[in-house]
């Protein structure tokens, strides 16, 4: 498959390592055309097996992925097409992170800029997530939006992290940087931003280099908690939301406001508190 195959991403190769490159300007909003592109790189590459290791990066230094498409509010059936053939008990939102978890390749997310909702969602399914001091930023902020997160982003974070600090995410619904982040455990590590190139293709290469069955073998060993019965407790807090009319106002005044903006979005907590009445 070729770049031309997508609109929102480029992809390369290089000894076992395919590199994924999100390019969704302004701020790479996780919208359908993202969203179909990330789930055609993973299926694609889900059965080539020269391939062992998938590494994703943003083209844009400040955003990684922003969050998904607040004008969702203007379509709420605008994903239906991709629900089509999810399978069962999770949401079009869910069903990205599932597939990105049960990748056969190890995936690691180089985060230099900023994740969140359905963006830092997308950053804890990887398997591995390494941050820039002084760039990333991690962040669920749905709660300023008078919903909860709803792509799977509960149920990792409780995972990972801890409850109590799975709380501290959601509902303090702050933008976290690297060093807390990997302090939390939501990270991997926070690395010196002019050292998380080398590090993160070098432990790329290294993954990619083990012989034979290596890689299938801890994979299998490792697995994926079974999140299914969380999966469905979180769709339904979030659809209970959804359809509130606060978070319908919350959202068009976010948009109204400056969000999905370059602008808006480096201070996009700020912005959502400070809206007008």
């Amino acid at each position: 498959m070729s770049n031309d195959d997508y609109r929102t991403l480029r992809l390369g190769r290089e000894s076992g390592v395919a590199r994924v490159t999100i390019d969704n300007a302004p701020v790479n909003v996780l919208d359908v055309a993202l969203m179909t592109d990330l789930r055609r790189v993973l299926t694609t590459l889900r059965d080539d097996d020269t391939v062992r290791v998938i590494v994703f990066e943003s083209a844009n230094p400040d955003f990684f992925i922003a969050h998904v498409d607040m004008s969702l509010v203007n379509r709420p059936d605008a994903f239906d097409p991709l629900a089509a053939d999810i399978p069962d008990g999770v949401n079009v939102f869910q069903a990205l992170g599932e597939l990105l978890r049960h990748q056969p390749q190890v995936t690691i997310v180089k985060l230099a800029g900023l994740a969140r909702g359905g963006g830092a969602e997308f950053v804890i399914a990887a398997d591995m997530a390494f941050g820039a001091v002084g760039r990333a930023g991690l962040g669920q902020i749905e709660a300023l939006m008078g919903i909860v997160p709803g792509g799977g982003g509960t149920q990792y974070l409780a995972d990972r992290i801890g409850r109590h600090r799975a709380l501290e995410v959601v509902l303090g619904a702050g933008l976290f940087d690297a060093d807390t982040a990997a302090r939390y455990g939501w990270l991997n590590r926070a690395l010196p931003a002019d050292q998380l190139d080398t590090f993160v293709d070098g432990l790329a290469r290294d993954i990619a280099a083990l012989p034979d069955g290596v890689v299938a073998a801890a994979k299998r060993a490792i697995v994926p908690a079974d999140l299914a019965e969380g999966y469905r407790r979180e769709h339904e807090a979030w659809q209970e939301q959804f359809v509130r009319p606060a978070a319908e106002r919350l959202i068009r005044g976010g948009l109204k406001h400056g969000a999905q903006t370059r602008d808006g979005e480096l201070g996009l907590e700020a912005l959502m508190r400070n809206l007008p009445s």
